[in-house]
């Protein structure tokens, strides 16, 4: 990140790179569940809220699959089926691609 934009910003360095460690030691699990009328939510759990934005992350996977969803109790439910792409997409924003568990979904 660009020095300037720490120094406008008041943010400590420091705290950039602990948050990409952070994510990288993370164990996440995803799962299906379904709900009112048989729609089914992508619900990601496990993603640390002391060192995470819990928050910030549930705002770019809404905007990158273009969907809506929330984020209650540290758990992160997006609508729709998005196990498909959700591990490429968490990888992109710096979560390590091994420490994600996607559940199997009964037919």
């Amino acid at each position: 990140m660009d020095d300037d934009l720490l120094d406008k910003f008041g943010l400590n360095k420091d705290l950039m790179i602990d948050e990409a460690i952070a994510k990288e030691d993370q164990r996440i699990a995803v799962s299906i569940i379904k709900k009112k009328f048989g729609k089914k939510y992508t619900v990601i759990k496990g993603i640390d809220s002391k060192e995470i934005d819990v928050k910030q992350v549930t705002k770019k996977l809404k905007a990158k699959f273009a969907c809506g969803g929330t984020c209650k109790d540290k758990v992160i439910e997006l609508q729709g089926d998005h196990t498909g792409r959700i591990k490429d997409v968490l990888a992109a924003l710096d979560f390590a691609k091994d420490s994600i568990d996607i559940a199997q979904q009964k037919r």
